[in-house]
């Protein structure tokens, strides 16, 4: 049981290590010694691409969901700087660790991607983390971009969560003491970010419940499978649209969004040696509900505002191969769906509006077909090349070329599995 229990520990890109339980049980921080005590390691990860796009980067949208307003589509075209992360992390004392994290963007502006304390061992183990943090939420949005396997973030990821979900808040997680990888945990935040929004109010704006079981299978493989559930509460979340006659209005929702996730993860390498060659499946399934009330119009730029009944279940997914087939070298392919289901919004319902004006939410499946190919020279530096036909729009392929480059300076933790 466990054959292969190797720690990714300094192989920042090295992701294709089959055995997560090691992984998942080490503790990220850094153990001090007398004489760095007070010194917290520090890393830095250098990110950028060139990318060459048919279809203007200005125009992209998810035809038929509601704008998210966060980091959507491939970015721009030609050169440019991608984020840049800087991570300070240490144990603060015998208690607690901690850990900040800062992306500072091609804007030339900084970002507080994680500031978080945790403490282990807080019952049998029971792990507390508290500030911001990314969500425990199915498999790829514990991750930081660095160590995905293609150079974006799949079409569901941006569209339910306009990217990966941070909490302002607490997060409970408990590791079963058994042989078999069982993780339980629970998040409440204040869920200012979409699909929430910034309510003003007191508690909890996010709730987020995450299971997780998983195992090896003999001394090659092994797996990872889990079930998420998250509600946010969203108080006149506005976005852009316009009506029939094409004037430009702004409309918003109010009520609650609840997701579900599923996520499963298989690896093999042969005897657990993952240095020669290697294959990792990775998939995910989201589905939304949304239910409340959608506001039309609210600047009265087309004769409103109007309000009425809004509800809509929508789904999407992605599955993906990479396979190393040689030291260094890998292959990739990737599939994306979603599905924008049918809403229902009462002002259309009771005939006050048409459906034409909301050509936003109009019914459509968008999807995307990617495929990869990187090098990693060594563990801190890799270089992508990966080509994609996006069919998001609703109105045609938009064909996209990335070629990617991440460098990694600096100590670095293990990285979960």
């Amino acid at each position: 049981m466990f054959a292969f229990r190797t720690a990714v520990a300094g192989a920042c890109l090295a992701v294709s290590v089959p055995s997560f339980v090691a992984a998942q049980q080490t503790t990220p921080a850094p153990t001090p010694t007398p004489a760095s005590a007070f010194n917290p390691a520090i890393s830095l990860i250098l990110n950028g691409t060139y990318a060459h796009l048919s279809r203007d980067p200005e125009t992209y949208r998810f035809q038929g969901f509601i704008p998210s307003g966060g980091e959507i589509g491939p970015g721009g075209r030609s050169f440019q700087l991608g984020e840049s992360e800087l991570t300070l992390s240490a144990a603060i004392d015998p208690t607690f660790n901690g850990r900040f994290t800062a992306a500072v963007t091609p804007e030339n502006e900084v970002e507080v991607e994680e500031a978080w304390f945790e403490r282990t061992g807080l019952f049998n183990g029971a792990t507390l983390k508290g500030g911001r943090f990314l969500s425990a939420i199915g498999y790829l949005n514990g991750l930081h971009a660095h160590t995905w396997d293609f150079s974006d973030a799949p079409l569901a990821y941006q569209a339910f969560f306009g990217g990966a979900l941070k909490n302002d808040g607490l997060q409970l997680r408990w590791l079963a003491p058994t042989d078999r990888f069982i993780a339980l945990g629970a998040e409440v935040g204040a869920g200012r970010t979409f699909p929430g929004s910034d309510t003003s109010r007191n508690g909890a704006g996010v709730v987020a419940l995450t299971a997780h079981v998983g195992d090896d299978l003999g001394a090659s493989s092994s797996w990872r499978a889990g079930v998420s559930w998250l509600r946010h509460r969203a108080t006149e979340r506005s976005f852009d649209d316009s009506d029939s006659l094409g004037t430009a209005v702004t409309n918003s929702f109010t009520g609650r969004s609840t997701t579900w996730v599923l996520d499963a993860v298989y690896k093999w390498a042969p005897q657990g040696n993952a240095t020669g060659r290697n294959l990792k499946l990775q998939g995910e399934y989201f589905r939304r509900t949304e239910k409340g009330m959608l506001d039309f119009d609210t600047t009265s730029q087309a004769g409103g505002p109007l309000s009425d009944s809004y509800r809509n279940t929508q789904s999407g997914w992605y599955a993906q191969a990479v396979y190393q087939f040689m030291p260094r070298w890998r292959v990739g392919t990737r599939y994306d769906r979603l599905d924008a289901g049918t809403a229902r919004i009462g002002l259309v319902d009771n005939g006050t509006l048409t459906a034409a004006d909301f050509p936003a939410l109009a019914k459509a499946k968008p999807e995307r077909s990617t495929v990869m190919l990187d090098y990693a020279p060594t563990e801190f530096s890799r270089v992508r090349l990966q080509f994609a036909a996006d069919r998001s729009r609703g109105d045609g392929t938009d064909r996209q070329i990335f070629l990617q480059y991440i460098m990694s300076l600096g100590a670095h933790g293990a990285h979960s599995f």
